[in-house]
């Protein structure tokens, strides 16, 4: 079995949604439900939160989370957590967890990982979900992809990929699916995170603001893990409402 960590990216600055990991209208911070959730995970020995703020750093000491201050500087939450897995010369996978991604299942976090025991020559893996509705389909906001019956992405879009030439909303509910969205979490192998962090930004990483296409330019696999629903990172106060709402839901269920 593999040393495994997750480290969670926390920047503080949010344009749409300002101090957004601090909001806690559930009783509970934002970086507190991303924390718990990862905590759920079985195959990680360690989490730790990777801020550039002391106010997010006092909140996850509150809860009794681990925590370590990153340069305020670095220029993407990839960077901040290839900082902190410098420092863990005993890891062999590093978990990239967002922030915002509270409802995130234990199991999905097991999943990214796991693709990467099973194949020693991987270097990451993501995870996908399918599509089921054409307004999803268009959104630019849902990032997609398409991968090869080995589970390797061939491509990440911001565009409706793969793009049909005749389309009918039948296609929508095909087993198996069509069409994938892609689910923002990674697991690299630490030595290939730190070496991706070197690499300059690609072109098509700089057209479509998709990080993962840096890899894929630079000749690299990424794995794909397929899983059943797809999590929503949240951005804006409309997202943040309808977690809130969710989360009171459920737990009025089970009070």
């Amino acid at each position: 079995m593999s040393i495994s960590y997750v480290i969670i990216p926390a920047r503080f600055a949010s344009t749409r949604l300002p101090r957004k990991l601090l909001l806690r209208q559930t009783g509970k911070s934002l970086i507190q439900h991303t924390y718990e959730s990862a905590q759920r995970a079985r195959r990680p020995i360690g989490i730790c939160v990777a801020t550039d703020h002391e106010d997010i750093f006092r909140e996850v000491q509150s809860f009794g989370g681990n925590v370590v201050m990153t340069n305020p500087a670095a220029p993407s939450g990839t960077d901040r957590v290839a900082e902190v897995a410098r420092q863990l010369n005993n890891a062999d996978i590093i978990v990239n967890l967002q922030g915002d991604e509270p409802d995130l299942s234990g199991d999905s976090i097991d999943l990214v990982i796991k693709l990467l025991e099973d194949d020693s020559a991987a270097v990451m893996a993501t995870l996908a979900a399918p599509i089921r509705s054409r307004r999803q389909w268009e959104d630019p906001a849902c990032v997609k992809v398409v991968f090869d019956h080995c589970g390797r992405a061939l491509y990440f879009s911001r565009s409706p990929i793969p793009y049909p030439r005749q389309c009918d909303d039948g296609l929508f509910s095909l087993d198996p699916p069509v069409f994938y969205q892609h689910v923002g979490i990674y697991a690299y192998r630490r030595d290939f995170l730190l070496k991706l962090t070197a690499l300059p930004p690609s072109p098509l990483e700089n057209l479509e603001k998709l990080e993962q296409l840096r890899v894929l330019q630079a000749g690299y696999s990424i794995l794909i893990g397929v899983v059943d629903q797809s999590t929503f990172g949240i951005d804006t106060p409309e997202d943040y409402q309808k977690f809130v709402e969710k989360y009171q839901k459920q737990h009025s269920l089970h009070s």
